[in-house]
C-alpha cells in the first residue's frame, strides 16, 4: 500500500507530492518515488528539490536517508547537485510523455481548422485588453468591502444602472435597474426562465424556423416543446402564432438567415402578446453591429410589460466575459431571482463591476465603434471576393451581424461543407440550424462567420473559402 506525502518546502516555496511505498526501506521508497515523479513529468528538468533537512523533517526520517537517496539518483543521472545551486532534476531526465509514450498521429480535427469561419464568435485578438484592465483596476480599487461577500443574485447595482442608461441610449430599451437581472449569457437566461421546479414561463414556445440547435436542445431538456414559425423576406411569420404562450425571436438580425423583423410584424407580435396574455422573448445577440444604416431598435421599447430582452457581451466583447442580462417585466423579476438562488453563483462580481466601469467610461462604445468598422470592412472583403471568384453565389444577411449566408445551388450544401473540411476551412451548413419540424422548404447554403479570424489570417481564409464553393451550375 502506498503512502501519499506532501512536502511544503519553505526554502524552495513549492509543494512536492510523492507516493512512498510502505514495503521495503525508506531510502528505497524515496528513490522509487522520486524516479516516478520525474518519469511522469511531475518533476520537470531543472526543478529544485527540497534540502535534505526539510525533506527529512517532513518524512520523519534521518537526514542521511535523504542524502543517500539524492546521491543515488545523482549517480544514476536523474538528478544533479552543485554547490550553491542545490539538488535539481537533470536536464537529460525526460518525462514519460516525451520518452516512453508511443508517438501518435494527430488528426486534422484535433489540430483545429486552419481557417475558422464559423459563426458566433468575435475576433479574439481584438479584445481591448488595456482598456479592460484599466476598468478592472478602477473597479477593484473603488469596490466596497461588501463586494467580497456573497453576491446579490440580481447583479451589482452599478452594472444594472450602467445597462439601464446604455440600453436606453443604444437600443431604445425602456427599463429600470430593478427590472434587470444579470446572468452569464443567453443560455443561462433561458434556463432561469424555463428550468427549475417552478418555471417562470411554460411552453409551448414558438421559435423561428432557423435558429441555434443548442437553444432548442436546452429547452427540450427541461420539457419545453418548440413550435417553428415560417420565415420570409420580412422575418418571422408572427401571424401564424396561435396557442403558444411565448415566442422567441431575433428581430434585430434574424439568426442565421439575416434581416430585421419588419415594422408591421413588430407591432403585430406585440398585439398578439397583449391579446393572448403571452410574452415575447427578444434575443438581442448582435444588435450593435449594423453597417448600412443606424441599428434597429429593440422591440422591447414598444411594450416593456410584454417583452423580455436578453443580451450579452459574447458578440460585442468576448464570450470569455461570461456576462449577460435579462430586461424583465416587473411581474417576472421575483420568479427569476428565486430560480437563480439567494447568492450569485454564475457571474463574477468583479467582472460585473469592471463591465460597469467599461460602459460608464465610454470604453464600451469606443470598442463597439471600432469593431463595427473592422467587421464592415471584413464583410465588404467577403462580398468582393465572392463577386470576383464566385459571382453565381448569392450573399444574404450582410447588412448586420458577424456572419453572412451564401446561397448555394440545390443539392450542393453537403458536398461544400465536406470540401471545406478537407481544405481546413471550418464553417456551418444552413441545414444545421433548421428546426426539424419546420414546414419550410429546405434551402442549401453556408453560414460564414467573418469575425473570428485575426486580421492577418482573414485574407487566406477568404481564398480558401472560394476554392470550396460549388461551380456555376
Amino acid at each position: 500500500m502506498a503512502k501519499a506525502w506532501v512536502n511544503s518546502a519553505e526554502r524552495i516555496g513549492a509543494d512536492l507530492h510523492l507516493e512512498l511505498a510502505e514495503a521495503g526501506g525508506r531510502r528505497a521508497a524515496l528513490i522509487g518515488a522520486l524516479r516516478e515523479a520525474v518519469r511522469a513529468g511531475r518533476l520537470a528538468p531543472g526543478t529544485r528539490l527540497p534540502p535534505y533537512r526539510s525533506l527529512a523533517a517532513d518524512l520523519g526520517v534521518a537526514r542521511n536517508t535523504v542524502a543517500d537517496a539524492y546521491a543515488e539518483l545523482v549517480a544514476e543521472g536523474w538528478l544533479t547537485a552543485r554547490q550553491g545551486s542545490g539538488t535539481r532534476v537533470a536536464d537529460r531526465a525526460e518525462p514519460l510523455h516525451h520518452a516512453e509514450r508511443a508517438p501518435r498521429k494527430t488528426s486534422p480535427r484535433a489540430r483545429g481548422p486552419r481557417h475558422d469561419l464559423r459563426q458566433g464568435t468575435p475576433d479574439a485578438s481584438a479584445f481591448p485588453r488595456a482598456a479592460w484592465l484599466a476598468s478592472y483596476r478602477r473597479a477593484l480599487q473603488q469596490a466596497p468591502n461588501e463586494v467580497f461577500g456573497p453576491g446579490d443574485p440580481a447583479g451589482r447595482i452599478e452594472l444594472r444602472e450602467a445597462l439601464t442608461e446604455y440600453l436606453a441610449r443604444a437600443r431604445g430599451v425602456r427599463t429600470e435597474p430593478d427590472r434587470i437581472v444579470i446572468c452569464s449569457g443567453f443560455a443561462h437566461g433561458l434556463r432561469l426562465l424555463f428550468g427549475g421546479r417552478d418555471p417562470v414561463l411554460a411552453g409551448p414556445l414558438a421559435v423561428e424556423a432557423y435558429g441555434l440547435p443548442f437553444h432548442r436542445e436546452l429547452l427540450a431538456a427541461v420539457g419545453v416543446r418548440t413550435v417553428p414559425l415560417l420565415l420570409d423576406e420580412q422575418g418571422a411569420r408572427v401571424d401564424r402564432l396561435t396557442r403558444e404562450r411565448a415566442v422567441l425571436l431575433t428581430p434585430a438580425h434574424q439568426f442565421p438567415t439575416g434581416g430585421p423583423l419588419h415594422a408591421e410584424r413588430r407591432a403585430a407580435v406585440v398585439d398578439w402578446a397583449r391579446a393572448r396574455g403571452g410574452v415575447v422573448l427578444e434575443d438581442d445577440y448582435d444588435g450593435e453591429f449594423r453597417y448600412d444604416r443606424r441599428p434597429v431598435g429593440a422591440v422591447q421599447g414598444l411594450d416593456p410589460e410584454r417583452l423580455i430582452l436578453l443580451g450579452s457581451v459574447s458578440k460585442s466583447l468576448s464570450p470569455a466575459v461570461r456576462l449577460g442580462w435579462m430586461v424583465l417585466p416587473g411581474r417576472y423579476v421575483d420568479g427569476v431571482l428565486a430560480a437563480k438562488g439567494e447568492r450569485e453563483a454564475w457571474a463574477s462580481v468583479l467582472d460585473q463591476l469592471s463591465l460597469a466601469d467599461f460602459i460608464v467610461s465610454g470604453s464600451y462604445d469606443r470598442h463597439v465603434r471600432r469593431m463595427r468598422q473592422r467587421y464592415r470592412s471584413r464583410r465588404d472583403r467577403l462580398v468582393a471576393a465572392l463577386a470576383e471568384h464566385a459571382p453565381h453565389i448569392e450573399v444574404t444577411g450582410v447588412a448586420a451581424g458577424l456572419h453572412a449566408v451564401l446561397r448555394l445551388p440545390p443539392g450542393t450544401e453537403r458536398s461544400a461543407v465536406k470540401a471545406a473540411g478537407w481544405q481546413g476551412v471550418a464553417l456551418d451548413g444552413l441545414a444545421e440550424f433548421r428546426h426539424p419540424a419546420t414546414e419550410m422548404t429546405a434551402q442549401d447554403g453556408l453560414v460564414v462567420g467573418y469575425a473570428t479570424p485575426s486580421e492577418h489570417a482573414y485574407g487566406a481564409a477568404l481564398e480558401a473559402l472560394c476554392t470550396v464553393l460549388p461551380p456555376r451550375p
